[in-house]
């Protein structure tokens, strides 16, 4: 069909690979999906690309679809004047990471989702971009149609004035993906990193910000890690493991956490943490059940442990894929609107409990106080801590604990009866690699091998999915295939696959790592260094940038670096450590400009700096079991501990080199130096120590 024929509209989105898109399908706007058929469209009718990026989780993406896009008259004006191409961000993190870059640049502020942007037919170029418009005028944002009709006007008034911006863009953006210059005389950047996050910290609710407020667990593990690689000095620093841990325990006392089901929403509204955007993201899931994992490890402290291992059960029981793996999201919006599946009124609450047990649980829960949400509902949260409650009403602590523990089921019980908000099914390869190291983290620090089998039920629904011995995927969907492969995704797949071989060691898992390794060089490091967002095949875009800096998910350049410096360590490769050393090279005066920005590379280059160690364990099966969860409790986020069976034939020289024994023993090696066999669990613990 030819590109003036426009099929019947919506019918370009209804099989798409994202059931976000399929959303769209029934609307009156023409949507396309991204691609050769819509860009050629615009080009040839000469029209402005209205680009509407958003996800399936999303609230205000949805009140935007059903007050504007399900508009006949809105839709009649996106028809007769535009292109209209509608993504899914969790599908092409490419697209959306350089259209919110430009909304950045453009406008001097963060965007956010829906990202509405206006593109040059030409070069997909970005003219003007915005997030949520409403459909009349309100709070100081105009009216979409009005947005649509002045964008008309404006580009037949200004055609030659937006070819100059968009080539200053273009300019910006290069150097914004490659980096900002450095800052003469800048501190180091790890003293910079912990100065601002002082500065920054909420000392009463814990946190970086007042309001909204996001986790930031890439944050909170560096405050962890520079707790620990400062405890056995002179000063250990106390105040990052307070800032660590008394954000983590607001978080998890307050609605941010679904206190019934175990998961967490996306960021809180509030600066206590109570009343949340309630959609719940499986990467969000995965990167706090690894933090709060590390810090139960590192503190000791039973809360953190429990609340990992809940927000674990709440992925294994409401995101498991029939195929295996685990869909991306729960929505926040369900039949009765935002949030309202989570709500509950005290009478609601009286009659799911049982008699008697309504006041304990009221004090617990918030219910004794005001409403915290319109006024009218009640978001649960940590209000009375139970041995508080208790006292208040004259029961032994471990009664009112036994009895909230029963509460909880029934008022869980009563929720799961209503409509449950939308579950986005796309199963996302960088969400589900990060769930597969947290879940063996989490496995490995306690010694649940639930978790661990979960972990590797995880990887081999990604290995028949989306990975084809050479290029992964980064999503599939009821049979289809999403786009290729992005740097998250062979990064985060890398580096869990190192903790998965760390629960338990399969040669197939180092095969993989090796591969993706090698992938990740090739198919994704830049000539000057360091790794851009897409692989070199993908399609061209406006800019091609590099994936630097942290957002809601560790950066990819980060990760990648970190991965194949430890790679590199375990097995001796050079060209996975000089691939590592050139990524921290570009990236420098990035780190020194925002560490802030730039956790995840500021942990690489620190491992780089201070190689970390690692424990190369050999002997039976029982033997190498009994060591590792003998190590496991030992707080040392740079240390990797490798279980290889005395029965694991062809092993990579690097590793068969540490040749097994009678009976149980372990290598230690820093950097190039290895010291052992260790014959005793005793003498090994104390290199360990003397290492530091």
């Amino acid at each position: 069909m030819s590109p003036s024929a426009p099929l019947p509209a919506g019918h370009r989105l209804a099989g798409a690979a994202s059931p976000y898109l399929r959303r769209h399908a029934g609307q009156p706007v023409e949507w396309y999906p991204w691609g050769a058929e819509a860009l050629d469209r615009a080009r040839t009718l000469n029209r402005p690309i209205l680009l509407s990026i958003g996800y399936a989780a999303c609230h205000w993406c949805e009140v935007m679809a059903e007050e504007s896009f399900a508009d006949p008259a809105i839709a009649g004006l996106i028809n007769e004047h535009y292109v209209a191409i509608k993504v899914d961000r969790e599908e092409r993190p490419d697209l959306d990471h350089l259209y919110q870059l430009s909304h950045t640049l453009l406008n001097g502020r963060g965007g956010g989702w829906p990202l509405t942007a206006f593109l040059t037919a030409a070069d997909q170029a970005p003219f003007f971009v915005g997030t949520y418009f409403p459909a009349s005028a309100r709070g100081g944002l105009p009216a979409f149609a009005d947005v649509l009709s002045g964008i008309v006007r404006y580009l037949a008034a200004e055609g030659p004035s937006i070819a100059a911006q968009n080539e200053r863009l273009r300019a910006a953006l290069a150097s914004a993906s490659g980096g900002p210059p450095p800052v003469p005389d800048a501190p180091p950047a790890a003293a910079a990193l912990r100065a601002r996050l002082a500065e920054l910290f909420d000392p009463d609710w814990g946190g970086f910000a007042r309001a909204p407020k996001f986790p930031h667990p890439v944050l909170i593990e560096a405050l962890l890690a520079h707790w620990a690689a400062s405890a056995t000095g002179p000063e250990p620093d106390l105040q990052a493991l307070y800032m660590a841990t008394l954000t983590l325990t607001r978080m998890a006392e307050g609605g941010l956490r679904d206190q019934l089901g175990g998961g967490f929403a996306r960021y809180a509204t509030d600066r206590q943490w109570q009343v949340p955007h309630f959609e719940q993201m499986l990467t969000d899931q995965a990167l706090l059940i690894r933090v709060y994992t590390e810090a139960a490890i590192a503190t000791g402290e039973a809360a953190f442990r429990a609340t990992a291992t809940a927000a674990a059960d709440f992925v294994l029981r409401r995101l498991t894929l029939g195929d295996g793996g685990f869909a991306a999201s729960l929505a926040a919006d369900s039949a009765d609107g935002e949030g309202a599946y989570y709500l509950w009124t005290p009478d609601a609450v009286r009659d799911a409990v049982d008699e008697g047990d309504y006041e304990l649980v009221a004090r617990h829960y918030g219910l004794s106080r005001a409403a915290n949400v319109d006024g009218r509902f009640w978001h649960l949260y940590v209000a009375e801590p139970v041995d508080a409650v208790a006292a208040a009403l004259a029961i032994r602590a471990d009664e009112a604990a036994r009895r909230l523990a029963a509460a909880r089921l029934k008022l869980l019980e009563v929720r799961d009866g209503r409509t449950a908000p939308f579950r986005d099914d796309k199963r996302l390869t960088g969400a589900n690699a990060l769930m597969i190291g947290a879940l063996a983290r989490l496995a490995r620090g306690f010694g649940l091998p639930g978790y661990g089998e979960a972990a590797r039920r995880t990887l081999a629904a990604l290995r028949s999915s989306a990975w084809d011995g050479r290029r992964l995927l980064a999503s599939t969907f009821d049979g289809q295939q999403g786009p290729p492969g992005f740097l998250r995704d062979y990064a985060y797949l890398g580096d869990s696959l190192l903790e998965l071989l760390q629960w338990r060691y399969e040669p197939a898992d180092l095969d993989l790592a090796v591969a993706l390794a090698d992938a990740l060089i090739e198919r994704f490091e830049a000539d000057d260094g360091g790794f851009c967002f897409s692989a070199h095949e993908a399609e061209p875009l406006f800019v091609r940038g590099k994936d630097w800096t942290d957002d809601a998910a560790p950066s990819g350049s980060g990760v990648a670096t970190r991965f194949l410096l430890r790679l590199g360590r375990l097995l001796g490769e050079e060209r996975y450590l000089a691939a590592a050393g050139r990524a921290l090279r570009a990236a420098q005066a990035a780190i020194d400009q925002d560490p802030l920005a730039h956790g995840t590379l500021l942990a690489a280059a620190a491992e780089w700096a201070e190689p970390g160690t690692v424990v190369v364990v050999r002997g039976s099966a029982a033997e190498v079991e009994e060591w590792s969860a003998a190590l496991a409790p030992l707080y040392r986020p740079d240390r990797l501990v490798l279980p290889i069976g005395a029965d694991v034939a062809d092993l990579p020289a690097a590793l068969a080199v540490r040749a097994a024994g009678t009976a149980a023993l372990a290598y230690l090696c820093r950097g190039s130096t290895c010291t052992g066999p260790y014959t005793t669990l005793a003498t090994l613990t104390a290199a360990l120590r003397e290492a530091g």
